[in-house]
């Protein structure tokens, strides 16, 4: 990938952002991450999760059974693999890496511990196995050992902050418990050869190391059952030793040194990692090497095609001169009564082609296909016009303001497409005329050779015999010219195969040449890997049309004197035109199926790009659309947010108006001389009413209602007190601590089954439970009668608002 991507700060910035595997992050803050522009710091992560996959894969497995147990072992050694690779390869990237996971001694650890897990896997099937003691004990010393150069790296002082502690902790009490487990098998293996001595400080040695593995991991690893083990062979031992056998217990130092079977090893990383994985990006080459590729078919394409024109041409000159010297039907007509064999030869293969009928159903489905890719363009055009004329209708309404890019240049590409492909349907429509005009002249004989032996027999004119010919030197003579007629059609259709199949790896040189030279000489490459491979096809090709010339020439003098030499006559000279019109008639019929089946090709092709040439205007139009509407949204709210133009001045009489409110309030609207402006005076406020202070009445039972008064601005009063006066109109609210307020008594008038309004009744005060105070308020006028009058408390509920009378002004 590095070669084939420029990613880089000063190219394409593609950043890859990884979190550390080991930062567990803060209770404010996620974990550590970097992000890095480069595919090969990339390339370090995936590998690193990979090996993390392994690892988990491998101590998920159950350790039961001796699958669970080969899976394991073959998970650890991979994951132990992938994790050496990446410590020798992260050193170049090194100055890039931020995160302490990928650091190299990190890494050194944790292909240490992968390694050392799969030893213990393999000591664990050994065990299981029962295999012989000093087997067991070997291979647990070598996985003791393991996990010591694992304990060792991890206790490194960049690495022991780094790594969980429980693992540290756990590595070097398998240290421990591992190196009791082989001093415990050599300890049977030294019963075995009687050395009792020997066997009881090894099983001491074997107690020491298992309390100092407890003593480190008792807390995460369960050495009981060993340990119980141990002890009970060590008093054995013991007892055996002192009543019989009575032999010096070794010190731990004179004791030999246990052997040790390493069979667990990394497992170095394959290219690919996965024999079924295919490359996504095999194809993908950087840019240059990608246009020289495109410079190279160029080349390539045009040799062929050059070549094989050649071949083509020539092959259909040699047929066109054999059809008109009739061979090789002459030299096998040489009785005048049967078929020739030839001609029954080209008459089987217009059979096996499908014959006049296979003819005529594909030339029958080609106009339907040229209608169908005709509606595609048509439709597509369609489009574009209609998205055109859309465009010039929004322009000469707003004019200048209409501001997008005009239709006509954005869609020039699109027409001159369209313009492309109508000029190759009519090219195809004059290539299909041709077609079908050599298909009528020929069709008779084309009939005829679709025919039965019989029928053909039936076909062709008798002649009178020529067979004193037969053997003739001449006769001979153009028998073999025409085995060197089929030798070089032979030939050239494998030239021809051999054009069309060449293969070549040019994205290895061009790769190549790029690394090395930093640049790409695409004609000096190209020239010369086209030379060797196409270099001896050409030759031959050169060489075949050459012997072609030379093959026609002695034909024809052949031809010539066997002409002379045959006897003919009128129905001969029949004869011989229709057996040259069915040689024409095969050699026309396997045209027209090439020429039909590669025309149905193209145009089946052609429908297809046709498609995505309609998918991309109806995009563009959709677009365009979408377009017009937010642009024609746009203009329409800046029309209307636009301000309205001055007043105009007022004339002079127009000074002074009053105007008069629905309720009759005066609104005084004055002209300023100076700014033309009408301003609008509110009316001036009424005078507070005077009320008298000190009188008091007692309360009253019951008011009847005045038939007309003054409309009251207060509560209701005890009859013997004064009313106030007020002046007309608005009623002035009353405040507390305003000259003329009074606290008002709460009126609660007895039921007598209706609501009678009090006297003096005021519609704008509020009662309220308890002592009555008057609340300001502050609204605007409005009709009396429109609004239901308040219930009092201690009234019965009323099924409906109880309107108030319209009260005289």
């Amino acid at each position: 990938m590095d070669a084939k991507l420029p990613v880089s700060e000063d190219m394409a910035v593609i950043k890859f952002t990884w979190q550390d595997a080991f930062d567990k992050g803060s209770l404010l803050g996620g974990a550590k991450k970097q992000s890095v522009v480069s595919l090969g710091y990339e390339q370090v992560c995936v590998l690193f999760n990979l090996a993390a996959v392994h690892s988990n894969i491998a101590a998920l497995q159950s350790l039961d059974d001796d699958r669970g147990l080969k899976v394991s072992a073959k998970h650890f050694q991979s994951a132990a693999g992938i994790f050496e690779h990446l410590d020798s390869m992260v050193w170049s990237y090194e100055s890039k890496i931020s995160t302490q996971d990928l650091q190299p001694d990190v890494l050194k650890s944790l292909s240490l511990i992968m390694i050392a897990q799969a030893q213990e896997s393999f000591l664990k099937k050994a065990r299981q196995d029962k295999m012989k003691d000093s087997v067991v004990a070997k291979v647990a010393h070598a996985t003791s050992n393991l996990y010591q150069d694992a304990m060792k790296q991890c206790q490194k002082l960049n690495v022991k902050g780094i790594l969980p502690k429980d693992w540290i902790t756990t590595v070097t009490a398998k240290h421990s418990y591992l190196q009791a487990l082989a001093q415990k098998y050599q300890a049977s293996v030294a019963k075995n050869a009687q050395a009792f001595g020997e066997e009881i400080s090894r099983l001491q040695q074997a107690k020491k190391l298992l309390a100092d593995a407890a003593a480190v991991g008792g807390t995460l690893l369960d050495f009981t059952d060993l340990q119980g083990t141990i002890q009970r062979s060590l008093a054995a031992a013991k007892k055996d030793n002192d009543f019989i056998y009575h032999e010096v217990v070794p010190e731990p130092a004179a004791l030999k040194p246990i052997d040790s079977a390493v069979i667990a090893k990394p497992t170095a990383i394959s290219k690919p990692m996965n024999s079924k994985s295919i490359d996504l990006f095999e194809k993908l080459v950087p840019l240059v090497v990608h246009e020289a590729l495109n410079a190279f078919e160029s080349r390539r394409s045009e040799i062929i095609n050059r070549e094989i024109s050649k071949v083509r041409e020539s092959t259909q000159l040699l047929d066109s001169i054999l059809v008109s010297l009739n061979l090789p039907a002459s030299i096998e007509d040489l009785s005048g009564q049967s078929v020739p064999q030839s001609v029954v030869e080209k008459s089987l293969a217009v059979q096996a082609k499908g014959g006049l009928h296979a003819l005529e159903s594909m030339m029958n489905n080609l106009p339907e296909l040229l209608t169908r890719n005709r509606e595609i363009i048509t439709e597509s055009t369609k489009l574009l016009d209609e998205e055109a004329a859309s465009d010039a209708q929004m322009k000469e309404k707003f004019g200048q303001k209409w501001t997008r890019t005009p239709s006509t240049k954005l869609t020039e590409t699109l027409r001159s497409e369209a313009d492309k492909y109508n000029a190759i349907l009519n090219n195809a429509i004059q290539a299909d005329n041709i077609v079908r005009e050599k298909f009528n002249n020929n069709k008779i004989y084309i009939d005829i050779l679709g025919k039965t032996e019989a029928e053909l027999s039936k076909a062709l004119p008798a002649a009178n015999a020529a067979s004193a010919l037969k053997d003739s030197p001449v006769v001979k003579k153009l028998r073999e010219f025409m085995a060197e007629v089929d030798a070089i059609k032979a030939e050239r259709e494998v030239m021809e195969s051999e054009l069309k199949g060449s293969t070549f790896n040019m994205s290895s040189a061009f790769l190549s040449s790029l690394a090395k030279d930093g640049a790409i000489n695409e004609d000096v490459i190209s020239n010369q890997q086209l030379d060797q491979v196409y270099g001896p096809l050409v030759e031959q090709v050169q060489d075949s049309c050459r012997r072609q010339e030379i093959l026609l020439s002695n034909i024809q003098d052949a031809n010539t004197q066997f002409s002379s030499a045959k006897q003919t006559d009128t129905s001969a000279q029949q004869r011989e035109e229709v057996l040259r019109q069915l040689a024409t008639g095969h050699n026309t019929f396997m045209e027209l199926i090439s020429n039909l089946e590669e025309g149905t090709k193209f145009y089946n092709d052609l429908t297809q790009i046709l498609v995505k040439y309609q998918s991309k205007c109806s995009d563009l139009c959709f677009a365009r659309k979408t377009e017009k509407e937010e642009l024609l949204r746009d203009l329409t709210q800046s029309i209307a947010n636009q301000p309205s133009q001055n007043t105009p001045s007022a004339p002079a009489h127009h000074a002074t108006e009053i105007l008069t409110s629905y309720y009759g309030n005066p609104y005084h609207l004055t002209v300023d001389g100076a700014n033309h402006a009408l301003e609008r005076h509110p009316p001036e406020r009424p005078p507070p009413p005077n009320f008298q202070q000190g009188t008091t009445a007692p309360r009253p039972t019951a008011a009847p209602r005045p038939t007309a008064a003054p409309r009251p601005s207060a509560a209701p009063q005890p009859s013997a007190a004064p009313q106030p006066t007020a002046q007309q109109g608005m009623p002035y609210p009353t405040q507390p601590g305003y000259p003329g307020y009074s606290t008002q008594p709460m009126y609660t008038p007895p039921y007598t089954g209706y609501t009678p309004m009090p006297l003096g009744y005021n519609p704008y005060s509020q009662p309220q439970q308890g002592a009555y105070t008057q609340q300001p308020y502050a609204y605007s006028q409005q009709p009396f009668g429109h609004a239901p009058y308040p219930q009092q408390p201690g009234y019965p509920q009323q099924q409906a608002p109880y309107p108030y009378p319209q009260q005289p002004r």
